[in-house]
């Protein structure tokens, strides 16, 4: 029998300027351990009379983390937090009881022709951590584990797995690993992993079980533990996954709890716009989607 449990492929949605593609949420599958949400962006060029501008906007109940491959963005938040992401560098941003922030095309680069592509993620936190303090990290790409094991390249972006542990303060068990192959070959990972496990295909493919798959598409297993698959060559795929949570967690637009009335309430506030503002970005934000 096969390991595969489900084949998620991308979706199309669109948050404003462009179109991006929607691994999670899933009909079939709401979350992959603690991972609530993962859009794929890009890639796309934007020319030098567009820009990548998502408005002042909150969350509660998560971590947003931001891993580009290409192109760069300002982020800023109501803790006074104003980081410029670049590809490699992992952004982790958590909500808690609430925060506010927008993501920008840096001064600097608002002329100019500009690719962007990366991976937007949000990590559910724990039901006793959902009304914590908000926090900010950022980890620079020189900062993260990353080790060789033939013509395989690892880099554990957060968590932990492979006796080693990611700098990104993490708040349950979970990891991210990004793998690179140059050559075709096997690999059985299965024994580093646990919990709820997610394989996702940048580019190239793999073989599990006589079958191929191939980019944009994210597979999801039966058993961490057997994780077992052929890579080929030139290949980069992320795992994803760790303990899931014993409670649900609802999702409202931003927000994200255990709770309805936790959502209800920051949805309110956000509507009288009572949450904090981001110092110089106040004016603009988006607001609370209404649904006809």
């Amino acid at each position: 029998m096969s390991n595969i449990k489900l084949i998620i492929e991308e979706r199309a949605a669109n948050i404003g300027k462009f179109m991006v593609g929607r691994l999670l949420p899933f009909r079939q599958k709401r979350m992959v351990g603690p991972f609530i949400y993962i859009d794929h962006m890009g890639p796309v060029k934007l020319n030098e009379r567009e820009n990548f501008d998502v408005l002042p906007h909150p969350h509660i109940g998560l971590s947003t983390l931001t891993f580009l491959f290409e192109g760069s963005i300002m982020h800023r938040d109501t803790l006074g937090n104003e980081v410029e992401i670049k590809p490699g560098a992992v952004n982790w941003m958590t909500a808690g009881k609430g925060i506010v922030h927008s993501e920008r095309t840096p001064e600097y680069l608002r002329d100019s022709p500009l690719y962007m592509h990366g991976l937007q993620i949000w990590v559910a936190l724990p039901k006793d951590l959902e009304q914590m303090s908000p926090a900010f990290s950022h980890i620079e790409e020189s900062e993260i584990p990353t080790w060789n094991q033939g013509d395989l390249q690892f880099k554990l972006i957060a968590g932990e797995a492979f006796d080693r542990k990611s700098p990104v303060p993490v708040f349950s068990k979970l990891y991210m690993l990004e793998i690179k192959s140059k050559s075709k070959q096997t690999i059985n990972i299965g024994n580093q992993l646990y919990g709820e496990s997610g394989l996702y295909i940048l580019e190239g493919a793999i073989e599990s079980e006589g079958n191929v798959y191939e980019p944009k598409q994210l597979l999801v297993a039966r058993d961490s533990t057997l994780c077992e698959f052929t890579m080929h060559e030139n290949s980069t795929i992320y795992i994803f996954g760790g303990e899931a949570f014993p409670e649900e967690r609802f999702i409202d637009w931003n927000f994200v709890a255990s709770d309805k009335v936790l959502i209800e309430e920051a949805k309110q506030k956000w509507m009288d716009q009572t949450f904090d503002k981001i110092e110089g970005d106040e004016t603009e934000f988006i607001p609370y989607p209404t649904r006809d």
